[in-house]
C-alpha cells in the first residue's frame, strides 16, 4: 500500500524531519502516461500564453492601467502554475505517490494561497478600474494614474501573502496524528486539514476566516458592477452601452471562474470533504483556468491583441 509507513507520527521526530506522502493519481495506473502528456501540454501552453502577455505588455513604453493589471495577473498565473503543476506531473511519474517534507508542504500551501489571494484582490482592483472608466470617464486619467496602479498591485500581493501566512501557520500547528498520506496532488488546505486528528470544528476556523477575507474583494467587485450597471442604464446609445459593457466581459468571466471553483472547494464543512471530487475540481482551477485566462483576454481585449501584434512584428523585424 502507498500509505504503509506513514500511518503514525514518530514522537521523536521534529517538524523539520516530518514527511507527507502525496498520493496524487496513484489510482490511475493505466492512464498515468496519457494524463502526464495532457497535463504537460496544458502546462506548457499556459506558460507560453502568460509569458507572451507579460512580455508584450512589459515591452510597451506606455500602456493603460488595465494592461498593467493584466500584466500583473499574467505574472501571478505564471507563478501559480509553477507552484502546483510540477508536483502534479511528478505524482504521475513516481508510482505510489511522492514524498514532500513538512517545510516543503507548508511552503507550497503558503505560495498557493498567497497567489490565489493576490489574484482575488487584483480582480477587485480591475473592477475598480472598470468602474472609474465607465462611471467617471472624464476623471479616469487623473484617478487611475501609474502610481496608483503600482500601489494597488503591491497591496494586492501583500494582502494575499498576509492571509496565506495566517492560514498556513494555523493549519500546520495542528497535530497530524493520523495517516500522513495526502490524497491529493499538492498540499491543498482541505486535504491537509483532513489529516488533523481533532474532531472539533476549531481547525476549520482559520480557513473560514481566510475565506471571509477573500470574499471581501468579491463584494467590492459586485458593488462596482452594480454601479456600472446603473450607469449603463443612463446611456442613450445602445452601441455605446454595448461597447462599454464589452470591456467588462473578460473580467467578469475570469472572476466567475476564479471564485466559482474556490467557493466550491473552500467554503464548506470538513465533513463534506471528498478526495476524488476535490482532485478533479482542483485540476480545473490549477490547470484549465490558468490556460483560459490568456485566451479570454487575447480574444476579448482589443488592447491585448494590439500589443501582441506589435510584439510579433518586432520579433519578425529582429529575425530579418
Amino acid at each position: 500500500m502507498p500509505c504503509e509507513g506513514f500511518t503514525e507520527r514518530n514522537d521523536n521526530s521534529s517538524d523539520s524531519t516530518m514527511e507527507f506522502l502525496l498520493l496524487g493519481f496513484s489510482e490511475l495506473l493505466c492512464l498515468r502516461v496519457l494524463f502526464f502528456l495532457i497535463f504537460l501540454s496544458v502546462h506548457l501552453a499556459t506558460l507560453v500564453g502568460n509569458v507572451m502577455i507579460f512580455m508584450a505588455v512589459s515591452m510597451e513604453p506606455s500602456h493603460s492601467p488595465m494592461l498593467s493589471f493584466l500584466c500583473h495577473l499574467s505574472l501571478i498565473e505564471l507563478c501559480y502554475t509553477l507552484v502546483v503543476v510540477p508536483r502534479a506531473l511528478l505524482s504521475l511519474v513516481v508510482a505510489g505517490g511522492s514524498r514532500i517534507s513538512f517545510i516543503g508542504c507548508a511552503t507550497q500551501m503558503l505560495l498557493f494561497v498567497a497567489l490565489g489571494g493576490a489574484e482575488c484582490f487584483l480582480l477587485a482592483a480591475m473592477s475598480y478600474d472598470r468602474y472609474v472608466a465607465i462611471c467617471h470617464p472624464l476623471h479616469y486619467p487623473v484617478v487611475m494614474h501609474e502610481g496608483l496602479c503600482l500601489r494597488l498591485s503591491v497591496s494586492c500581493c501583500l494582502g494575499g501573502f498576509a492571509v496565506a501566512l495566517g492560514l498556513t501557520v494555523s493549519v500546520f500547528r495542528l497535530p497530524f496524528c493520523q495517516s500522513r498520506c495526502i490524497d491529493h496532488f499538492f498540499c491543498d488546505v482541505p486535504a491537509v486539514l483532513h489529516l488533523a486528528c481533532t474532531r472539533s470544528y476549531t481547525p476549520e476556523l482559520p480557513l473560514l476566516a481566510a475565506s471571509v477575507l477573500l470574499l471581501l474583494p468579491f463584494l467590492l467587485i459586485l458593488t462596482s458592477y452594480i454601479c456600472i450597471a446603473a450607469a449603463l442604464l443612463h446611456f442613450t446609445s445602445p452601441v455605446g452601452r454595448g461597447k462599454a459593457f464589452s470591456t467588462c466581459v473578460s473580467h467578469l468571466t475570469i472572476t466567475l471562474l476564479h471564485y466559482g471553483c474556490a467557493t466550491f472547494i473552500y467554503i464548506r464543512p470538513k465533513s463534506n470533504y471528498w478526495p476524488a471530487r476535490d482532485k478533479m475540481v482542483s485540476l480545473v482551477y490549477t490547470n484549465i483556468t490558468p490556460l483560459l485566462y490568456p485566451l479570454i483576454y487575447s480574444l476579448r481585449n482589443k488592447e491585448i491583441r494590439e500589443v501582441l501584434r506589435k510584439m510579433m512584428m518586432r520579433t519578425k523585424v529582429a529575425e530579418m
